[in-house]
């Protein structure tokens, strides 16, 4: 009995926290050793991809952005022909949440290290199957939020007491007798940003496609990228 074996048994975890500041000074073996990856990466991140015309910021519209309207543009011009080629569909429209923009790409020229300020995250484009009652939740939580959440292909006009006026996907009327295709991201597809209307979906297809990649691929195909704010969401006066 003695020498019977007993499982181990946790008894105590201890940690402390160990601030990283200039106080710790560098090893030089190790910034060696690091240095031709840091330059390769500084190298690529830092060159330049297009230039913008002006600064693309999500504060210079109260529904609709040009920074908002970029991003959801790219995330239909570069994961549509993915998902059409996995799929033989298309996509109808696109929506993003305004707080997943972390920051302005200033007039000048854009890299690839403005896009990893913009879009921090790991997030991949979606394409969600929503039948039409839950676009329709889709929209409604649009007016209510009343914020400038990134959309492309689709318009949403409020009359003057913000009241729905209209809705169109890919310039024709919501039609209450099919489903739609929503890009997206895969945070907000799981209900994200309480977005709980993409739960209730027909089905998903992942892209494996980075949003933040998207917008480089986009950016890099570009000469000049110019800001946009237009009338894909709208309250008359």
């Amino acid at each position: 009995m003695s020498c019977q074996q007993h499982p181990p048994t946790l008894f105590k975890i201890e940690s402390k926290q160990i601030p990283i500041t200039n106080r710790i000074k560098a090893v030089d073996s190790i910034d060696q050793f690091v240095k031709p990856y840091r330059n390769r990466i500084d190298e690529v991140l830092d060159s330049t991809l297009a230039y913008a015309t002006a600064t693309f910021s999500s504060k210079d519209g109260p529904l609709n952005t040009s920074a908002g309207n970029f991003m959801a543009d790219i995330v239909i011009s570069e994961a549509g022909p993915i998902f059409k080629k996995r799929t033989n569909n298309e996509i109808d429209f696109a929506i993003l949440n305004r707080g997943g923009i972390r920051a302005e790409v200033s007039k000048g020229n854009v890299t690839a290290r403005n896009m990893y300020q913009v879009m921090p995250f790991e997030n991949t484009i979606v394409v969600v199957q929503l039948s039409a009652k839950s676009v329709r939740e889709l929209i409604a939580f649009l007016i209510q939020a009343h914020q400038p959440h990134p959309m492309s292909g689709i318009q949403i006009k409020l009359d003057s007491k913000g009241s729905l006026y209209s809705v169109n996907i890919k310039g024709k009327p919501f039609d209450e007798d099919r489903s739609y295709f929503i890009a997206t991201s895969n945070y907000l597809a799981n209900g994200g940003d309480n977005m709980n209307f993409f739960k209730n979906n027909i089905g998903i297809t992942e892209t494996d496609y980075l949003l933040r990649n998207a917008m480089i691929d986009y950016i890099s195909k570009m000469d000049t990228i110019i800001p946009l704010v237009d009338d894909r969401f709208v309250q008359a006066k």
